[in-house]
């Protein structure tokens, strides 16, 4: 794990909108789909520290689905020996959502992970409101041994897609007042269906795809599109830095299957 390797290792995922019955499009199964991340972990041995998935766990008007999302959040939990933590989006309901695993005393939470602390907010309304930023403050006063990740649904910057440029967090200044000059190391959100990497007050921002639909960049100054094409995100932070990787769980057709040729080492026996 982390201590061993140096990298303290997030799946990042976002945006499932599981539905009570049937699938959102007739084609996605938000559940399902996570059960896939799952599976992918397992299948590469990536061997992450925390699970974080970050808002829109629900497709708007299905509260009932948030049983089958808690039944797939603990069972990845299990299956990867890891933490999964859950933050509220904009189609999420904060009375029904109180079923998810660490959320029957709020939606506003800081863990402690291998000496790195994730914080999760709220952002349901599109902004931050006053009294989680004045806790944040607080929590954010004594650093972590190894920094802190914050967690939300809405990035605080616009998406460069027209249709999505006035999405971000509202009050975004008011949140990276906050964060200005503290240990956080990176914020990781949703929201955009697309992934987006920036940096706000020198900040790493790392916006996760999402696992219902992909929205493509070229669907017009009006329009937006989704497209199936689910992805979730590798984020790694170092003694050295953070980095994040987009990985899709469909695999197209491969261009070319090439094999690695390896030099064996030689071993030198001195007596």
């Amino acid at each position: 794990m982390s201590r061993d390797t140096g990298r303290f290792t997030v799946l990042h995922v976002s945006d499932l909108h599981a539905t009570e019955s049937g699938l959102l499009y007739d084609a996605v199964d938000g559940v399902g789909r996570l059960e896939r991340v799952g599976d992918y972990a397992l299948a590469t041995g990536i061997t992450p520290e925390a699970v974080v998935v970050t808002g829109d766990l629900i497709e708007r008007g299905n509260p009932g689905a948030y049983a089958a999302v808690a039944a797939a959040c603990a069972r990845l939990e299990d299956r990867l020996a890891a933490p999964v933590l859950t933050v509220l989006g904009n189609h999420d309901d904060a009375v029904a959502a109180r079923d998810l695993p660490r959320h029957a005393d709020g939606h506003v939470a800081a863990h402690l992970i291998d000496g790195v602390r994730i914080v999760r907010l709220d952002s349901r309304a599109g902004s931050v409101d006053a009294e989680q930023l004045a806790w944040l403050q607080r929590e954010l006063a004594e650093p972590a041994e190894r920094g802190t990740i914050v967690a939300l649904h809405h990035a605080p910057l616009g998406s460069p897609l027209p249709t999505l440029r006035r999405q971000g967090l509202r009050n975004a200044e008011a949140l990276l007042d906050v964060l200005d000059g503290t240990d956080v190391r990176a914020i990781l959100a949703g929201h955009f269906h697309h992934s987006l990497a920036a940096s706000m007050r020198r900040i790493p921002v790392f916006v996760g795809p999402s696992l219902a639909y992909h929205q493509v960049m070229n669907a017009g100054p009006d329009a937006v599109a989704g497209h199936d094409s689910p992805m979730f995100s590798l984020v790694q932070l170092t003694s050295d830095g953070v980095s994040a990787s987009a990985i899709a769980l469909h695999s197209p057709e491969p261009l070319f299957t090439q094999p690695i040729t390896r030099t064996a080492q030689k071993v030198t026996h001195v007596s």
